[in-house]
């Protein structure tokens, strides 16, 4: 095939791609108001309560499925202390089996990157697939990296339909049934952070997690993006994210940034902090810092 078959190609994928987006759009505006966050109350607890029949009935348990709102003076933040972190993944499978991610084929939402300590952080240059015999090894340090919750978050900008958004209390959701698998937030976000189910999820019925949230950890189908939401299901209710549960060496820190007496805001004002590219303007609500 020669060069200009394959710009022919490309362009005309992208504008087929760009044209459905386009269409999908016109119609859903068209229909009026469906989005999760539109719809009258009445009507979404109706659609919740088919939602809870339908994964009961696959999971083979009973299942309920929240739509707990933003709590009012809140706005949620995260803090991971590089210096601590010792590498060891358990915070990806936590929250592999809270929020119900697949299994086969797999989807993380966290990954954890393993880098030299003499070259300092480099993407470039990062391990996303290190597996020695014991972590921490000698001279790596990690960095883990989920969803940043930016408040110039690029992904929101370019969705076609309107299927992300940020909540006011800084999550970064999805509204799955409005997703159209563009990709066009994966291509937005630096940090990798959104993931598209190529393929049927498969989660086994002995460990799905039956405490679902709307705009959280409920079953998403095949051709969807899906995104870490500081487990919503979770914060929500007052409760730390699963991540922030399991890490063995208290790494992880999570909080409420308008409270002035909280701990992240201690971290935040005490010690070492910084956010990943910083120099794109996303402005994240996830810090990294160091303690030590």
């Amino acid at each position: 095939m020669s060069v200009e078959e394959q710009e022919g190609q490309v362009t005309r994928r992208m504008f087929t791609t760009g044209a459905a987006a386009g269409v999908a759009t016109f119609i859903m505006t068209a229909c009026g108001p469906k989005r999760l966050h539109e719809m009258p109350r009445e009507r979404l607890r109706s659609a919740m309560r088919e939602m809870e029949r339908e994964y009961s009935a696959r999971a083979g348990k009973g299942v309920t499925v929240s739509d707990t709102p933003a709590l009012p003076g809140v706005e949620f933040a995260y803090a991971l202390d590089i210096s601590r972190c010792i590498g060891c993944r358990r915070c990806v499978y936590a929250c592999v089996d809270e929020n119900n991610q697949s299994r086969d084929p797999q989807v993380h939402w966290i990954r954890v990157l393993s880098m030299d300590k003499e070259k300092g952080v480099s993407f470039a240059e990062s391990n996303p697939y290190y597996n020695p015999a014991e972590v921490p090894e000698e001279g790596k340090f990690y960095v883990p990296v989920a969803c940043q919750q930016c408040r110039n978050a690029p992904c929101t900008k370019v969705c076609p339909t309107g299927a992300t958004w940020t909540e006011p209390d800084g999550i970064v959701v999805i509204d799955y049934d409005w997703c159209i698998g563009c990709r066009y937030c994966m291509a937005a976000c630096p940090y990798g952070a959104r993931h598209f189910n190529w393929a049927e999820p498969v989660i086994p019925k002995d460990v799905v997690n039956g405490e679902m949230h709307v705009l959280g950890n409920r079953p998403r189908p095949k051709g969807v993006v899906e995104k870490c939401t500081f487990c919503i299901q979770r914060t929500r209710q007052g409760r730390y994210p699963a991540c922030v549960e399991v890490c063995p060496v208290g790494a992880r820190k999570f909080g409420n940034l308008l409270d002035k007496d909280s701990e992240i805001r201690y971290i935040i004002e005490h010690k070492r902090v910084l956010v990943l590219k910083e120099e794109l303007h996303t402005v994240p609500r996830f810090f990294y810092f160091y303690a030590t």
